[in-house]
This record gives structure tokens, sequence and C-alpha cells, in this order.
């Protein structure tokens, strides 16, 4: 059965990890995947962390910044750039322009709050 998420703005919340995050689709009855769009405001790090068991990928939408994950470290990012961070990967970015740094998060498995592993304050 197909579903639809409407995007609905106001579903924006703060996290410790320091940024904003709007869950877009993130549902037990789809376990393989979750989608939410991110956003961390100008020169703002996120909190370094892993997910455990899950792939995420990001995919740039709007800003510009610096992903901190294996092999990238240090690596620019831009509009459109898509990573891709195995599981259990220490990773965090940074937005290093003067507007928001704007990403989808496209999880596999779906993302849950369990295997979100804090890895600095």
């Amino acid at each position: 059965m197909a579903n639809l998420f409407k995007y609905a703005p106001e579903n924006e919340f703060d996290t410790e990890e320091r940024c904003f995050i709007n869950e877009l689709s993130n549902t037990a009855s789809d376990e393989a995947c979750s989608i939410a769009l991110a956003r961390v405001a100008p020169g703002v790090t996120t909190q370094v962390h892993s997910l455990k068991d899950t792939v995420e990928r990001y995919v740039i939408l709007e800003g510009q910044g610096r992903i901190e994950a294996g092999s990238l470290t240090g690596t620019p990012v831009r509009r459109l750039d898509t990573l891709v961070i195995p599981a259990n990967e220490p990773q965090s970015i940074t937005n290093t322009g003067d507007t928001d740094l704007v990403f989808l998060c496209v999880c596999t498995q779906r993302f849950k709050a369990e295997n979100y592993l804090k890895l600095s304050d």
C-alpha cells in the first residue's frame, strides 16, 4: 500500500546534536528506511555520533559544509553532494557558510533513537 507523508514545517524540532530535524518518514510500518530533513545553523558543528547498525546518507540541499566521517575527514560538501556514512562510523558535519546547511538524512535501517550513540558533548 502506498503512503503519502505531507511536509509539515511546524514538526521541526531542536536536538541535543546541535541541529534541527523534521522527520519526513519514520514509521514502524517501514523498518527498512527513514528520511529526515536536517538543518544546521551557520558556524555550528554537530555532535560527534554514530548510528548503531544503521547506514546514513546525507543529500545536501542548501548551503555548504565540511564532513568528518572516516576517510571524508575535513571534506567540503555543497548542494547536491551525497555522502554515504557506514553503520557505526563516527561522524559530524560543520556548516561553513553564511546560511543554513540543509540536507536529507536517509537511514537504512530506519532511524531509532536507541541506535544513536553520542560520542562527544
